[in-house]
């Protein structure tokens, strides 16, 4: 077995893995489910589904089989991952997508900020080998 399948294949339910699709969107994923085949994962924020191949970490979105990848499986550290969690309640369980004007439910504390611009250099940083 590769490297990245291994580190693929140890993602388990509540872990958080980064992916990034081709146009350079930006996946901050919490797993969801893990099966035989698949890494079941949800954005944190818009909270988009995403159905990754356990042994290659690709996914294929919308109609036009877009494949998106997961580039890390670094463990976050405890805080961001809590700030992480965090994120993914509020956007799935406090915001009303029904009324998306309720704009102090969407404004993001000074921790969610914080945890969001970590992720962003950390994952950077801490990229899963493409082999």
């Amino acid at each position: 077995m590769s490297a990245r399948r291994d580190g693929l294949r140890s993602l388990k339910v509540d872990d958080i893995c980064h992916g990034e699709c081709p146009n350079g969107a930006s996946l901050i994923c919490l797993v969801t489910a893990v099966t035989d085949r698949l890494i079941q994962t949800r954005t944190v924020t818009s909270q988009y589904e995403f159905d990754f191949n356990r042994d290659t970490g690709v996914a294929e979105v919308s109609d036009e089989k877009t494949p998106c990848v997961i580039n890390s499986i670094a463990p976050l550290p405890a805080d961001t991952h809590q700030i992480m969690l965090g994120l993914d309640r509020k956007f799935r369980v406090v915001i009303d997508w029904e009324k998306p004007n309720d704009w102090e439910k969407v404004k993001l504390t000074k921790d969610e900020i914080r945890g969001l611009i970590f992720v962003a250099k950390f994952y950077a940083e801490n990229q899963l080998s493409l082999e």
